[in-house]
């Protein structure tokens, strides 16, 4: 296959994607509100930065893309043709950076779930992992 775009094209959709408020995660944010949980969003002062924070039981949500985190599907499998050195360094750290903040927050006593977005295509069984992590709602009001 041949590479179409021009470096200033491939500059400009690059430019778009964005790291957080993607739409798997914001999936996965209207999943849980309209399950009656409440969270905070994109918690600086945790290791990771985690998507969704869940302070009181102190439980950790990242929503992972599979290509930029080389997850195990065929989408996060997938080796870019073009520029393949720079892509695999930059998915490789990455994946290091993963790993690091996801051992520093256990080592904190925090847990985490990661939510694929390959795995967004059954929101149901979305919901029972993250049910399953959390427990039952709070009453609020």
């Amino acid at each position: 296959m041949v590479d179409s775009l021009s470096r200033e094209q491939r500059s400009r959709v690059m430019s778009h994607i964005h790291s957080k408020d993607t739409k798997p995660e914001m999936l996965v944010r209207r999943l849980l509100f309209a399950q009656g949980y409440r969270y905070r969003l994109h918690a600086r002062d945790l290791p990771g930065t985690p998507d969704l924070v869940f302070r009181g039981r102190r439980l950790a949500v990242f929503v992972n893309g599979c290509f930029w985190h080389s997850h195990g599907c065929p989408n996060g499998t997938h080796k870019p043709a073009t520029n393949a050195e720079f892509w695999e360094a930059k998915r490789t750290r990455t994946v290091e950076r993963d790993e690091q903040a996801l051992a520093a927050l256990a080592g904190s006593g925090w847990r985490t779930v990661t939510v694929w977005e390959c795995e967004l295509a059954d929101l149901d069984a979305v919901a029972t992992v993250l049910h399953d992590a959390l427990g039952p709602p709070r009453l609020h009001g």
